[in-house]
C-alpha cells in the first residue's frame, strides 16, 4: 500500500507544482495521467469560506476522474480559529492554514485561491459578515477570480438561501458566488479589472447539497432531485492505485492544525450538486455535458488535438520518450493559439510533461536559506538529461545575472553543475506573506498590488530561467530558486530561498503587564541575517513611559546568531495601554521588523515579517496565591500571560496527575479543549474533583460539545451540559448578574468597564443547562438573541470551587485586555482571603 501511495502522490504532484517542495519523481503512469488532463479543456471552481470547508471528495473527483482544471476559492485563510499543533494564532494561523490548504491541493491535484477577507471569528448572520468584510471588495475578489480562472462550472459548498442557519461566513460565501456568477460577465461591473482581465460567463452554478442540509437521510431521499446531479465519488483509479475517497481523506488530513486527520475511506459514495443557475445537463452523471471540453474549443486546437489524442490512445508506458517529437510539435502549435488563457495554461502543462518524459532535472539552489538586499547569493545550478533525446542548455539566467556557461550539450545522464553569484538588488522586496505587508482592518487584508489578489502565497523571491533546446525546439523553463540541504535524521530537505532584512528584532513577550509601578527589564533579541553586522537599536515608547537609555549598540559576528539587549522600562503611575517598538539602525537603514518562522513537517517553512512591537499595559491588579498548575489543551498562551502578573505557572503532565501532584497548587487551570484533545483526561477526573473537594480552585476553559469520548460526560462535579451558545460580538453588553459574589469583588472589583476592549468575541460553547449548585456570574447576548448566562459558572464543591468558563481568555490575555486579567485573577483567588501563601514549589 505504501508503494501505491508514493506512486499516486508522484502522479498528482506532476499536475500541481509548488515551490520549495522536493523535485517531482514522475513515472510513466504519472505522465499518462498528466496527458489525460492536458486533453481536457474545462474548468471547475469550488467556493466556500474557510480552510477545511472544501469538499475534497468532489474536488478530487473533478480533478482526477473528470480531469478538469479544478480550483478551490476559500474566501478567508482561517485566521479566526484555534490551533491544535502549535502556538500560531490570528494572522500566523492564517499563514499556517494557507499552507495546509496548498498541501491538500498538492494531493488532490487542484489549485488554491483566496480573497482578501479576514476570518474575524464566528459570525451568526451574513449581514454582520458582509458589513465587516466590506461586501463590495470581497465580491470584487470573487468576480476577479472568476474572470481570471474562467470556470465553466462553479460549485458552492453552502446554501445562499438559508441566512442565519449556519456560520455567517458560510452563507456569505454562497451569496457572493451567486451574485458574482452574473457580474463577472458584465463589463460595467468592476471595470478596473478589465485592464488585465476579460469578462467571463460561467455556464453553470451549483450548490453541493447533501442529506445534512435536509436534516436527515429520509428527508433527502424524499426530496425533489429534478435539478440535481449525482456522482459516485468512490471511484477506484487503477492507474493511481487508490480510490478517489482515499485521495480525499489524505487531502483533508493535511488540515492538521484543525485536527482533521482521519482514516482513509473506500467504496461507493454518492455526492450531489443542485443546479442554481445556467442550463441543466442532459446527462446527469456529467457536470460538463454540453460544454465543449475538447481541443476544438480553441481556434487552432483541432490540429493540436489530432496529435495529443493520438498520444493518449497509443501511449508507450515502457518508453514514453518515443512521443517527444510529437509533443514538441504540439507545443509549437499551442504557442499560436489566440486564446491566451488556454495557451498559457496548456503550455505549462505540456512543458512539465516534456521535462518528465526526458527525465530533465533542473534545479537552482542557494547555499543559504536567505540573503538581504544588496548582497550576493551563491547559487548552485544542476542540469541533467536522463534520456537519449537531443537537449542543449543555451543559458541560465536568474534576475539580471546570467551563468557564464552557455550552449552546453546535455548528454544522457551526464550531470552539469554550474555556479552563479546572484546579485540581490538593493530594492528587492522582503519575503513575507503579501497580505500582511500593510495593516488591514478587522474584516479585510490590504493588498496594494491587484495582480496578487487571489494568489495563495507570495511568489518566490527569484526564478531561474533555463533556456533550452529539445530536438531543436527552443523552450524556456522557469524554476524557483530554493535552498536544498540535508539533516542526519531526515535526509534531503528543501525550503524556500528568502530575502530578509540585514537584521530583525523581537520582544520576548508580545504583551507586558505592569501590575504595579515598578520598572521591568525589557529584553530585545536581535537576529543577524548577515555576517559581521553592527549598529544600534533604538527603544521607542509613548509619553508617560520612561526608559533608562534610548539607544544601545550591538555587534554580531555570524549570520544566524542573536544578541539580547535589555532596556529598563518604567510605567506611568496610572493605568495605561500603549505600544513599544525597536528600530535597528544599520548600514544607513532603519529596520523595525520581527521575523517569525513557521516550520512543520507537512508544509514548507514560512518566513513571516511582522512589525516588531509589543503592547505594554500599566494595570492596577491584585491577586492572591502564587503557584498555579496548568494542564495544557489545544495550545494557548494563557500560562505565559499569568506569569506576566506574577504567578508561577507549572505545566502538569496529564499522565502524572494524582492526589499528590495536584495538592501543592493553589489553583489548577485546564487549557482550552483539553477534554477534546488530551486522551488521558478521561482517567484523571476523580483526582481533579478530589483536589477541589480538598480546598482547591479548578478552572475549566471551554471545550467543544460533542467532540469527546462518552466518558467525559461528567466534566463537572454536578450536572452541566455544554451547548453551541456563543457571543460573537466582542462589544456586546455584559451584565454582572451576581453583583455580590466574591468572584466579581475580590481581590479586584469587576465593573462593566472591564469588558471594554475585548477582541474577536466574548466567548463560545457556553453551557445552557446546569445544576442548582452553580451560580451564573454574567449575562450577555448578541443582537436579537436571548440572554446567555452560561459564560462563567462557579460551584462550591467540598472545601473548594469548581469554575467553568467559555469566555475567550485564550484570546483576551495574549491581547493584553486589562479586564480579562482582573477577572482571571479573581477566579484564581476565590476562597483565598484567609489562606496562607504556599511555600516555593520545586518542579
Amino acid at each position: 500500500m505504501r508503494k501505491l501511495l508514493v506512486s499516486f502522490l508522484g502522479i498528482l504532484l506532476l499536475c500541481n507544482t509548488t515551490f520549495a517542495q522536493a523535485p517531482k519523481k514522475n513515472s510513466s503512469s504519472s505522465i499518462y495521467h498528466a496527458i489525460q488532463k492536458l486533453n481536457f479543456l474545462g474548468s471547475a471552481l469550488y467556493i466556500a469560506a474557510h480552510p477545511d470547508d472544501e469538499n475534497t471528495r468532489l474536488i478530487s473527483y473533478l480533478s482526477n476522474e473528470v480531469k478538469a482544471n479544478t480550483a478551490y476559492l476559500s474566501l478567508t485563510r482561517g485566521d479566526g480559529g484555534q490551533n491544535l499543533i502549535g502556538p500560531e494564532l490570528r494572522e500566523l494561523l492564517g499563514v499556517l492554514r494557507t499552507q495546509e490548504l496548498l498541501a491538500a491541493r498538492r494531493i488532490d491535484g487542484s489549485q488554491q485561491f483566496f480573497s482578501r477577507a479576514v476570518d474575524f471569528g464566528y459570525s451568526k448572520h451574513p449581514d454582520e459578515t458582509l458589513e465587516i468584510w466590506n461586501k463590495e471588495a470581497v465580491l470584487g475578489d470573487v468576480v476577479r477570480m472568476i474572470r481570471k480562472f474562467k470556470p465553466d462550472v462553479i460549485i458552492n459548498r453552502f446554501d445562499h438561501r438559508t441566512p442565519g442557519s449556519t456560520h455567517g461566513h458560510h452563507t456569505s460565501s454562497a451569496m457572493l458566488s451567486v451574485e458574482a456568477f452574473d457580474l463577472a460577465a458584465n463589463p460595467n461591473s468592476y471595470p478596473d479589472q478589465l485592464k488585465d482581465l476579460n469578462v467571463w460567463k460561467p455556464s453553470r452554478l451549483f450548490f453541493n447539497t447533501s442529506w445534512w442540509f435536509y436534516g436527515s437521510q429520509e428527508k433527502f431521499e424524499a426530496a425533489d432531485k429534478t435539478k440535481m446531479l449525482g456522482f459516485d465519488i468512490g471511484v477506484y483509479y487503477p492507474m493511481l492505485g487508490v480510490s478517489n475517497n482515499e485521495i480525499a481523506s489524505l487531502a483533508s488530513s493535511q488540515h492538521r492544525c484543525q485536527g482533521f486527520g482521519r482514516l482513509n475511506t473506500r467504496g461507493s459514495e454518492m455526492e450531489y450538486i443542485e443546479l442554481l443557475k445556467g442550463d441543466l445537463p442532459e446527462d446527469k452523471n456529467n457536470i460538463f455535458d454540453g460544454i465543449n471540453t475538447t481541443w476544438s474549443r480553441v481556434e487552432g486546437g483541432q490540429a493540436i488535438g489530432d496529435i495529443l489524442y493520438g498520444i493518449e490512445q497509443n501511449f508507450n508506458f515502457k518508453n514514453p520518450s518515443v512521443h517527444i517529437k510529437k509533443l514538441l510539435e504540439a507545443y509549437q502549435l499551442i504557442q499560436k493559439i489566440p486564446d491566451t488563457h488556454w495557451r498559457d495554461l496548456k503550455s505549462k502543462e505540456l512543458q512539465t510533461i516534456i521535462a518528465s518524459i526526458t527525465g530533465l532535472y533542473l534545479e537552482a539552489s542557494s547555499a543559504n536559506t536567505s540573503a538581504y538586499p544588496g548582497s550576493t547569493a551563491d547559487i548552485n545550478i544542476e542540469v541533467l538529461n536522463r534520456s537519449q533525446v537531443d537537449i542543449k542548455l543555451r543559458s541560465v539566467t536568474i534576475g539580471n545575472t546570467q551563468a557564464k556557461e552557455k550552449d552546453l550539450v546535455l548528454s544522457n545522464n551526464d550531470k552539469k553543475v554550474l555556479k552563479l553569484a546572484l546579485s540581490i538588488p538593493e530594492n528587492s522586496s522582503y519575503t513575507s506573506p503579501y497580505w500582511l505587508n500593510k495593516k488591514g482592518t478587522l474584516g479585510m487584508y490590504t493588498v496594494e498590488n491587484p495582480e496578487l489578489i487571489g494568489n495563495p502565497e507570495t511568489p518566490p523571491a527569484f526564478h531561474a530561467k533555463f533556456n533550452i533546446e529539445i530536438e531543436g525546439y527552443p523552450m524556456t523553463i522557469s524554476k524557483p530558486v530554493v535552498h536544498r540541504y540535508s539533516k542526519p535524521d531526515y535526509g534531503e530537505l528543501y525550503r524556500p530561498f528568502d530575502i530578509l532584512p540585514e537584521a530583525t528584532a523581537r520582544f520576548q513577550d508580545k504583551v507586558l503587564i505592569f501590575a504595579d509601578g515598578k520598572p521591568k527589564k525589557v529584553p530585545i533579541t536581535i537576529t543577524a541575517h548577515q555576517d559581521n553586522i553592527k549598529g544600534e537599536i533604538v527603544f521607542c515608547h509613548s509619553k508617560g513611559w520612561k526608559v533608562d537609555q534610548e539607544t544601545r549598540p550591538f555587534e554580531i559576528s555570524k549570520k544566524g546568531d542573536e544578541q539580547i539587549v535589555s532596556f529598563e522600562l518604567t510605567p506611568p503611575e496610572n493605568e495605561d495601554e500603549s505600544f513599544i517598538a525597536p528600530i535597528i539602525k544599520v548600514n544607513g537603514k532603519e529596520i523595525s521588523k520581527e521575523l517569525v518562522t513557521i516550520a512543520y513537517d507537512h508544509i514548507p517553512t514560512q518566513s513571516v515579517l511582522l512589525p516588531a512591537e509589543a503592547k505594554v499595559v500599566r494595570l492596577n491588579i491584585e491577586k492572591v496565591g502564587e503557584h498555579i498548575g496548568y494542564i495544557a489543551g489545544a495550545g494557548d498562551e494563557v500560562p505565559k500571560s499569568l506569569e506576566q502578573i506574577g504567578y508561577q505557572v507549572h505545566t502538569i503532565d496529564p499522565g502524572s496527575i494524582n492526589a499528590e501532584t495536584l495538592s501543592k497548587y493553589g489553583a489548577i487551570v485546564v487549557g482550552i479543549r483539553a477534554y477534546n484533545v488530551v486522551p488521558e483526561m478521561k482517567f484523571k477526573q476523580k483526582y481533579l474533583f478530589d483536589y477541589v473537594s480538598n480546598g482547591g480552585n479548578l478552572i475549566l476553559q471551554y471545550n467543544t460539545a460533542g467532540r469527546w469520548d462518552k466518558q467525559y460526560e461528567d466534566i463537572a462535579p454536578f450536572p452541566l451540559k455544554l451547548s453551541r451558545d456563543r457571543v460573537t460580538n466582542e462589544d456586546s453588553k455584559v451584565e454582572i448578574i451576581a453583583k455580590d459574589h466574591e468572584l466579581v469583588n475580590y481581590p479586584n472589583k469587576i465593573t462593566n468597564k472591564d469588558f471594554e476592549g475585548w477582541v474577536q468575541e466574548r466567548g463560545l460553547y457556553f453551557p445552557n443547562e446546569w445544576d442548582g449548585h452553580f451560580t451564573p456570574i454574567l449575562s450577555m447576548h448578541d443582537k436579537g438573541e436571548t440572554p446567555k448566562k452560561g459564560s462563567l459558572l462557579i460551584a462550591p464543591y467540598g472545601k473548594g470551587n469548581y469554575i467553568y468558563t467559555g469566555l475567550s481568555f485564550f484570546r483576551e490575555l495574549p491581547a493584553g485586555v486589562p479586564g480579562a486579567y482582573k477577572l482571571f485573577a479573581n477566579m484564581l483567588s476565590v476562597g483565598k482571603k484567609n489562606v496562607e501563601p504556599m511555600a516555593k514549589i520545586k518542579d
